[in-house]
């Protein structure tokens, strides 16, 4: 059972592993959104998440003897640098299985806590049925990574937090994969305040929560696709669904475009980096059909690689028209090119490519293409832009960037 008791005692033991991560106000999100919001930034633990707590926790309770013989996991990156340095505190040997998707840094780190890893499966379920032959055949302690009554105490430790900071608190968003992180934070909000509202949140792609929620029982999805690796769940906990069941008050599903905007939010306006996961609570506030509400949004994780970020900050840029790529039609004659730069140059868009095709028709001295691709201030300076060339005879079109 998750009693209060359980969960005082694990938000003390996680004391010994967790760095403070106090509640950010964040004025921009409530503007944009018309609640007070806080952020609560579990990226900033040491391990770049809050996964520690649980896999702490977790290793605490084991005998001597338990830990001694091994423990292993399967996680896509957050859990298994949680339990690689939890069992490093214990001296404990630990083995991580890890999806071969896995972004590279969350696999260094988790090396570097000296834990041993290994690549398996495309996503975090394949991982896990190898993790449990292997537990099964060397003795392991299977530390599940949300399945687990002692790891979702651990991870509740989270609300307890909240709470203190914030005890007039009115609404939680929570970020769900399996659910062991919704199941500690909603079971342990709803003792300390019943009519509190937790909202948990996951990616469109990866719904597996939702849909459990909406058959009354655990239901596995047939494949996930989201850029949210570290909630890429096929199928949610069997042990923390009832907990779930009881104390969840609504799913919010978030399209892998707007995480892309998330990040740019808070990269801007927070200087944080949070990994995709970690922002489905920020991309959910937007979403709230409530105004005036003091909101936390819980910041799972941090841990991204920097070829993903290059790929997000780009993609973000061209969502927001900060980058945007038009196609005008010239005479293939000297002087054109510069007509049109000039014509941008009045207008402080700055060129980023040029592509000029002389075989966009058979008759070059008639058409050849020009594709420009440029970054502005956003969508009133790209109309403005367009608006320019167009009032000079170019009849400028939109089309797909490419970077």
């Amino acid at each position: 059972m998750l009693t209060l008791d359980k969960f005082e005692e694990a938000s003390e033991k996680v004391k010994e592993v967790t760095l403070e991560t106090k509640l950010v106000y964040s004025d921009y999100l409530s503007q944009q959104t018309g609640n007070k919001v806080y952020l609560k930034p579990e990226n900033m633990q040491f391990t770049g998440a809050y996964k520690v707590r649980g896999a702490y926790y977790k290793i605490s309770t084991l005998s001597e003897d338990e830990r001694k013989k091994g423990l292993i996991t399967a996680s896509a990156g957050n859990h298994a640098q949680g339990v690689a340095y939890a069992a490093k505190c214990y001296n404990a040997k630990a083995v991580i299985v890890m999806p071969t998707t896995t972004p590279l840094i969350k696999v260094n780190r988790t090396k570097s806590y000296g834990a041993e890893v290994v690549l398996h499966g495309n996503v975090y379920d394949e991982a896990c049925a190898y993790a449990l032959e292997l537990a099964k055949k060397e003795g392991y302690t299977f530390i599940h990574p949300f399945d687990d009554l002692q790891v979702a105490t651990g991870q509740g430790s989270i609300a307890m937090e909240i709470f203190k900071e914030l005890p007039l608190v009115e609404y939680i968003l929570v970020p769900i994969g399996g659910g062991g992180l919704a199941t500690g934070v909603s079971t342990l909000a709803k003792l300390l305040n019943p009519k509190i509202k937790v909202i948990g949140v996951e990616p469109a792609g990866a719904s597996c929560m939702k849909e459990s929620l909406k058959n009354g029982k655990v239901t596995t999805l047939p494949t996930v696709n989201t850029i949210a690796d570290g909630t890429a769940v096929k199928t949610p906990g069997s042990k923390i669904f009832p907990y779930l069941q009881k104390n969840i008050d609504e799913i919010i599903t978030v399209e892998d475009d707007e995480l892309i905007v998330a990040f740019l939010d808070m990269v801007e306006n927070h200087k944080m980096i949070v990994e995709n996961s970690g922002l489905l609570t920020v991309a959910a506030l937007k979403h709230l059909k409530v105004k005036g509400k003091r909101v936390v949004s819980i910041l799972s994780g941090g841990n991204m690689d920097v070829i993903t970020m290059s790929s997000v900050v780009q993609h973000g840029l061209i969502f927001r028209d900060r980058i945007f790529t038009t196609s005008v039609l010239l005479p293939d004659k000297p002087g054109e090119l510069s007509k049109v730069a000039d014509i941008i140059a009045k207008t402080n868009g700055n060129v980023i490519k040029l592509e000029h095709n002389q075989f966009i028709t058979t008759n070059r001295s008639a058409a050849v293409e020009l594709r420009i691709t440029l970054e502005c201030f956003g969508t009133e300076h790209k109309n403005a832009i367009l608006k320019e060339l167009e009032k000079n005879g170019y009849n400028p079109k939109t089309v797909q960037t490419n970077l």
